[in-house]
């Protein structure tokens, strides 16, 4: 019996994958638990119809991603740090500050999970922090940290 998985099966198969099972295994297990349901005609067009929606709206968040990185290319965000000794920065900026800093001035939000600092920022100066919006698409923002 063919069988279309609802969710994610172990050892058979992944969700939306049409699968090949025992009638019995079908029967008794997956249809009851509604772990799958029956490959018929309208239960493939279904899936099909599923598949096209899911792909649009994926297709959708990825350009709506690569639109906010070029936004994020022309902008700056200007960090206020207190000096410490031999004019290095008092603490580290943080994601969370960067994020506060960028809301406040650009009035656009960003998670702070989304915002990728490579090293801490310990020193005044220039920096290009990479911000990942999508898995396929990381912006870049320019930070500035100042006295």
């Amino acid at each position: 019996m063919k069988v279309i998985l609802l969710e994610d099966v172990k050892s058979l198969g992944k969700k939306g994958e049409v699968v090949n099972v025992n009638d019995g295994y079908a029967r008794n297990y997956i249809l009851p638990k509604k772990l799958g349901a029956e490959a018929t005609g309208k239960n493939l067009n279904d899936l099909k119809l599923q598949r096209a929606n899911e792909e649009k709206k994926a297709k959708e968040i990825l350009e709506a991603a690569q639109a906010f990185a070029k936004e994020l290319e022309g902008k700056s965000v200007v960090i206020k740090m207190k000096a410490g000794e031999g004019g290095r920065v008092f603490g580290s900026v943080s994601s969370k500050e960067i994020a506060g800093a960028f809301k406040e001035q650009c009035g656009l939000e960003i998670d702070k999970k989304k915002i990728q600092l490579n090293d801490v920022i310990k020193a005044f100066g220039t920096y290009d922090v990479p911000v990942r919006l999508h898995p396929r698409v990381t912006g870049s923002l320019k930070v500035r940290v100042e006295e």
